[in-house]
């Protein structure tokens, strides 16, 4: 009954202040899979994928002060796919991974979108982790490959001097812990995209696998800003 209050007030237009507030009791609630349950349906999803900016074709990160609405939203979503299987089969209903895709492209080259780009990748992390359907479907319909490798490659601020060839700097700072996430996220999504790969057929999939490999290179060269974060990102 509480998860239905909450969702009841974000489905209406409210503050700014109100709906981070709710969202954040919201995501400690659905981290038991019992509460869940009766408060994972279509409608609820909707609601949530609205407030993350994913229903929307036009510029969904015009302002600034949504952000925060935005990232509580992408980690609701995070944990009520975790735990709940019928979120899963949900998410390929609502074709939650192509709204992802379009929300990664919107990060792209913007300020201030670390934290929405992380979460939007751990989502995407986690759907192609979780459902096999989902994960075909970034491979072969959403251009999987390509928008995960473009936002690692963005992560890692990649300056390229050939095309297969990253410039290495020795003098480089070492990433951000934003970056570094940002970073660790998109390797996971691509290792889940990418695993039934072995078996390359077309000139465009052979260019962006090289294009991967580069990166990948330039990323066991990069240091995080702890040893850990580093150890973690090789």
């Amino acid at each position: 009954k509480l998860c239905e209050g909450i969702l009841n007030i974000l489905e209406k237009d409210t503050k700014t202040s109100c709906q981070v507030a709710c969202l954040e009791a919201l995501r400690i609630l659905s981290r038991d899979k019992k509460v869940l349950m009766p408060v994972t349906t279509k409608r609820n999803m909707q609601i949530l994928m609205k407030l993350a900016k994913l229903d929307t074709v036009e510029d969904s990160l015009e302002r600034v002060s949504e952000f925060p609405v935005i990232v509580e939203a992408l980690k609701c979503l995070c944990n009520i796919i975790f735990n709940s299987s019928v979120a899963q089969k949900l998410s390929l209903e609502l074709n939650l991974a192509a709204m992802l895709c379009n929300l990664l492209r919107e990060c792209k080259d913007r300020p201030l979108v670390d934290d929405i780009k992380c979460f939007d990748l751990r989502l995407l992390f986690l759907l192609s982790l979780l459902h096999t359907d989902i994960r075909a479907q970034l491979r072969q319909e959403l251009q999987g490959v390509q928008v995960l490798t473009q936002a690692l490659e963005s992560s890692l601020s990649v300056r390229w001097t050939e095309e297969y060839k990253v410039a290495e700097d020795g003098d480089r700072p070492p990433l951000s812990l934003q970056e570094t996430d940002c970073a660790i996220e998109a390797l996971k999504a691509l290792f889940n995209v990418t695993l039934d790969s072995w078996n390359v057929h077309s000139k465009n999939e052979s260019h962006q696998f090289r294009y991967m490999a580069a990166i990948l290179r330039h990323c066991l060269l990069t240091t995080g800003p702890t040893e850990e974060k580093t150890e973690e990102l090789h």
